[in-house]
């Protein structure tokens, strides 16, 4: 029985979609007016884990994201860079979609362009003006929070805390209440623009005059579109919940007087670097390319994926070292496991390891998807089947079962298999070399043998003896 904890409820409730065997997902998307970063970069690969697992239990998942490409960020980035926001966004989104593909997110069924919904944006607020829960003033159409009884339901705040610590809630003097957010913000007056100044703002025609849609009113347009006024779950970032979140939920169901708008909702757990937030200012703003410099995709996979995704994580160089070592603890196994030639058949079928760590594996997953568990469960059969290895106990059959069970694993976890290297070829020479130190070895001439060994080493080679054979490894 699979369990998921909803941010709405705070406890974890038996998922079951609003269609049996259908679910509507959906994904808050980047604002693309920079870089991808660690942060997107946490997200994106767990939702990209939890859509893959949902598909291997049974359900036909649609898998929906947008992507915000006209935004306040976007158009003073544009200035900076004086070009337009237009121009600027589809740079910023062509590089948001190389980093995904390079980490192996590639689980979303669509994504949704902001500027490609705009009239399902117009048709929502007008909705919200004509029930009187938004209000049109000097430079933009505001929705009125007091006008809705359950707003702070999702982050249990009231309407007098709404401002509270909170980020992009629009300021404009003319608001009711501070807490009051932009549906449609109006184009400013034309300028007279100088040589090489960047373009104006982008603009669109609506009933009240020409203008462009405020954030949190993009989600809702695009999933109502696609969705309904209803859906099964919604993810994001923690940072999210409040306002972005808490906004989408006040539009929606005051539009359509349905509730709840959501499920379930799931938040990732807040990334700190060395400590500390992320920032440029603090001088450790690290985005996905500078990382991949230095280190494989499934490295920053395997890193994310040993903390539940609702913990807060900490990034710093000593845990992404020891993800790579267990990673390449990982790849030795399967290595091992690949070359067996034993024959022998497994002594106990019905307690194997496979069996094990699947029951553990599947028993963790289903529990809110805890992958920590659930990698230990890994860990556990590849200490296990080392140990069985260096006995000589691991059979041919048993090895199909390890493979068979690791790549299952893999299709939604991705760091096993996916994105690995193809399988160095070794050299003529140095497979010689093997051959005729494994025969000084059964002559138990281990003086000769360990010559070679030595120069096998300053060849860049280690031998492992086992009682499968002899183990070889690039330096």
């Amino acid at each position: 029985m699979l369990k998921v904890y909803s941010s709405l409820s705070r406890k974890k409730e038996v998922f079951k979609p609003r269609k049996p065997g259908r679910v509507n997902f959906f994904v808050c998307g980047p604002t693309v007016y920079d870089l991808p970063h660690l942060g997107h970069a946490r997200t994106y690969i767990v939702f990209d884990m939890i859509v893959k697992y949902l598909r291997k239990r049974g359900f036909d998942v649609f898998y929906l994201q947008n992507i915000t490409n006209i935004d306040d960020k976007i158009i003073k980035r544009a200035k900076e860079k004086k070009t337009t926001p237009a121009e600027l966004a589809s740079s910023f989104e062509k590089t948001f979609f190389e980093d995904m593909e390079i980490l192996g997110v590639n689980s979303i069924t669509k994504y949704a362009r902001a500027t490609d919904h705009i009239a399902e944006i117009i048709s929502q607020v007008d909705q919200l003006l004509k029930k009187s829960i938004a209000y049109k003033i000097e430079d933009g159409i505001y929705y009125d929070i007091k006008k809705f009884k359950d707003y702070g339901k999702l982050s249990r705040r009231t309407t007098q805390q709404a401002e509270d610590g909170a980020s992009r809630i629009d300021e404009s003097k003319g608001k009711r209440n501070k807490g009051d957010f932009c549906l449609w913000k109006f184009s400013p007056p034309p300028l007279k623009l100088l040589k090489g100044e960047a373009s104006p703002e982008p603009k669109w025609q609506s009933p009240w005059g020409n203008g462009r849609p405020g954030w949190h009113i993009e989600d809702t347009a695009i999933t109502e579109k696609y969705f309904g006024p209803q859906y099964d779950a919604h993810g994001g970032g923690r940072d999210l919940i409040f306002p972005h979140h808490e906004a989408e939920i006040a539009q929606m169901e005051a539009i359509s007087g349905k509730s709840p708008l959501v499920k379930y909702w799931l938040h990732t757990g807040f990334l700190t670097v060395d400590g500390g937030k992320m920032g440029k200012s603090f001088k450790n703003f690290i985005t996905i390319k500078d990382f991949l410099k230095d280190y494989s995709p499934r490295v920053l996979r395997l890193f994310f994926l040993k903390s539940h995704y609702r913990s807060p994580i900490d990034y710093n160089k000593k845990v992404i070292l020891q993800a790579k070592k267990e990673l390449e603890r990982i790849d030795e196994f399967i290595d091992k496991v690949q070359r067996t030639e034993n024959k022998k058949q497994k002594i106990n079928q019905k307690k194997t390891l496979v069996l094990q760590a699947k029951k553990e594996f599947e028993v963790t997953m289903d529990d809110d998807f805890n992958t920590p568990k659930a990698l230990a469960a890994i860990f556990k059969l590849v200490n296990q089947g080392n140990i069985l290895l260096a006995k000589g106990k691991l059979s041919k059959k048993d090895a199909r079962d390890i493979l068979k069970f690791l790549k299952d694993a893999d299709k939604f976890s991705g760091f096993i298999f996916w994105g690995k290297s193809k399988k160095e070829t070794i050299p003529t020479g140095i497979m010689r070399l093997v051959q005729e130190r494994e025969k000084y070895r059964k002559s138990n001439d281990y003086k000769k043998a360990d010559e070679i060994r030595q120069e096998l080493k300053k060849k860049g080679w280690l031998v492992e003896d086992t009682k499968g054979g002899p183990n070889l490894k690039k330096m």
